[in-house]
């Protein structure tokens, strides 16, 4: 099994980034009867070189703090007792705030994140909260010093405003290179995510997630949480999971 990568989980914002709440909630009952779902902060600890969970586990991510997290996501995991991290810009819980002008496919009203009291509901709700950089910059077109500073405040305001460590960070856009892994240590953090489009070495600051998409059904997540990992990316990889969710279906009926 793997480590999952989801990002909005609301109704009426058609994206490739953005789960509705009842696919949510399928997906969850799934996980919850069918695989040991287990918090990410655990899960680091036994992950294999291949940067895997050992089989039969799953850990749930959700990158960006999208607003629609608090009343769609917080009740499912607590039904069903689901651990979950969610990977804030720190800026957007600035007094001055941060537009999301970062996502390709917004919907046609603004776009809002999690305020500071609802992160805190979801935290005393079970939900644990980590780093997706200061301002969800590309850290790969930083310098060296700007990439550190960006990921150090980023860690620091969180670490204010939710009174525990963070140590965990998920890339914006998954992108990194050798001088962000080395800034992401430099700062603080223990371990980072990636979301690879392509074969790269894993390791504790180049970890790898998988991610779930829009129109991604129960058949989807079977397969990307029992496939080799790079089978079931972008590309070719998605093209042959595509091919064998119609299998699966033409073959049941």
């Amino acid at each position: 099994m793997t480590i999952l990568c989801y990002h909005a989980v609301q109704a009426g914002w058609e994206s490739p980034m953005v789960m509705d709440p009842d696919a949510f909630a399928e997906h969850a009952e799934w996980l919850a009867r069918r695989t040991t779902v287990v918090p990410l902060q655990s899960a680091v600890e036994t992950l294999g070189p291949d940067g895997r969970l050992p089989r039969g586990t799953t850990a749930l991510t959700f990158d960006d703090g999208f607003d629609g997290l608090h009343p769609n996501l917080t009740p499912v995991l607590a039904r069903l007792g689901l651990p979950a991290t969610v990977f804030l810009v720190a800026e957007t819980l600035t007094e001055e705030g941060r537009p999301v002008d970062w996502v390709d496919t917004p919907p046609s009203y603004p776009l809002t994140t999690l305020t500071l009291d609802q992160v805190r509901d979801m935290q005393d709700a079970g939900v644990c909260f980590e780093s997706h950089s200061f301002s969800h910059l590309d850290l790969t077109q930083l310098s060296f010093q700007e990439c550190v500073d960006d990921l150090t405040r980023s860690r620091q305001l969180l670490e204010s405003l939710l009174d525990r460590p963070v140590r965990l960070l998920a890339y914006p856009r998954g992108r990194h290179n050798a001088a962000v892994r080395a800034a992401a240590e430099q700062a603080g953090y223990s371990h980072a995510f990636t979301l690879p489009e392509g074969r790269e070495a894993p390791g504790p600051f180049a970890i790898p997630r998988v991610g779930i998409h829009r129109g991604n059904g129960v058949a989807h997540l079977r397969l990307k949480t029992a496939r080799p990992y790079l089978s079931v990316r972008t590309g070719r990889g998605y093209r042959v999971v595509q091919r064998a969710v119609r299998t699966v279906r033409a073959a049941r009926r």
